[in-house]
């Protein structure tokens, strides 16, 4: 008999992250696809394609599915409810009777429950990676910085402690930040830039995405850059050169590559401090956190760890908390933290599995 194996799915508005986990909880594989949903749902199945041709195994009698989602909000649906419909049917068909939807304080919820029950599914992500953080650490603060979200998350004597359960209320509290290091256009990070000691005003237009700003400071890894930049152009650093000085109405030619990197650099303080400024909301909301470690997630985690260092805080990573295969990919450390969502869903329907197993 196959040993039974676990798909963790984060299937979000812009990837589709899956991890493969053995019953201990153990990764042994895992990866990301660029997935546009406002596009298509063709694009999910493009990406369950991509992810059975990776594992034969996703269709097996033996393989479990555990899904979490914030693909629900993309405006190819109506509204959230037929997002979260829409989302559970396709992913229920394609991969089977044995799936199960992560619904946070709900449990796991099966197609129908899910769709039942849709406002506990829709974008429980950030609480998946919670509650598996709160089982290794009793005390800190999770950030997660993704392509196109911070998700900042409070940790208090090993529960999750946010005040905000949807994106709605979080985004109230300061528990979710819209910033990535991927997708976010510069024009949202701040509306003034400082350039060759000036401050200029920034161009309301879609001229570049955060994408450039850590290609030209070398701290996005090629492999999460999967979406095309703003004009469609080269990922290059020449041409996000030119991308950044669009924004304050200028051409790459009118300074050396040095002082655009200089400019990339304000850039960076500008999102850091965007997003310090929901770290200090939930900071001020959790005394007792003050001075706890702080634990990165996402592909922008570079970002989380500055934060911590600016505030004298330790850092943690969240692969730390995660065990892999030997067989497991040399780069698997890497995406265990981007894919943080979808190792936890594994982790978690794995150890509940363990748990009824021994019960």
């Amino acid at each position: 008999m196959s040993a039974p194996v676990v798909f963790g799915w984060d299937v979000g508005g812009a990837h589709v992250k899956v991890s493969r986990v053995d019953a201990a909880g153990v990764v042994a594989d895992i990866a990301q696809w660029a997935c546009p949903l406002w596009q298509g749902l063709e694009h999910l199945h493009r990406a369950i394609d991509a992810a059975a041709a990776r594992w034969p195994d996703v269709h097996a009698a033996h393989a479990r599915h555990a899904i979490t989602m914030t693909g629900e909000m993309v405006d190819l649906f109506a509204d959230r409810e037929h997002g979260v419909h829409a989302l559970v049917d396709a992913l229920s068909e394609r991969l089977g009777a044995d799936t199960a939807f992560f619904a946070g304080a709900s449990g796991w919820l099966d197609a129908a429950q899910s769709i039942a029950q849709w406002r506990a599914v829709a974008s429980a992500n950030w609480l998946a990676t919670a509650q598996h953080v709160a089982a290794c650490l009793s005390d800190c603060l999770l950030i997660d910085i993704g392509s196109t979200t911070t998700d900042i998350v409070p940790i208090v004597d090993a529960r999750v402690a946010a005040r905000g359960n949807d994106d709605a209320t979080r985004l109230v509290t300061g528990e979710l930040a819209y910033h990535g290091v991927v997708r976010t256009p510069l024009c949202g990070i701040a509306h003034r830039i400082a350039f060759r000691g000036e401050t200029a005003g920034v161009m309301n237009e879609w001229f570049a995405t955060s994408a450039d700003i850590y290609r030209v400071t070398g701290e996005l890894w090629p492999p999460h850059d999967q979406h095309a930049s703003a004009d469609n152009g080269p990922k290059t650093v020449a041409a996000s050169c030119a991308r950044l000085a669009r924004t304050i109405g200028r051409d790459a030619g009118d300074a050396s590559e040095d002082e655009w990197r200089a400019f990339a650099h304000e850039w960076r303080n500008a999102q850091l401090r965007a997003i310090g400024a929901s770290v200090e909301q939930v900071w001020a909301a959790h005394p007792s956190l003050a001075g706890a470690p702080v634990v990165g997630a996402g592909c922008g985690r570079f970002l989380a760890a500055a934060l911590a260092s600016a505030h004298g805080c330790d850092y943690v990573d969240f692969g730390t908390f995660v065990q892999t295969a030997p067989e497991a990919p040399r780069d698997a450390a890497e995406w265990i933290a981007t894919c943080a969502p979808g190792v936890a869903v594994a982790w978690l329907m794995a150890g509940r599995d363990r748990e009824q197993r021994a019960a």
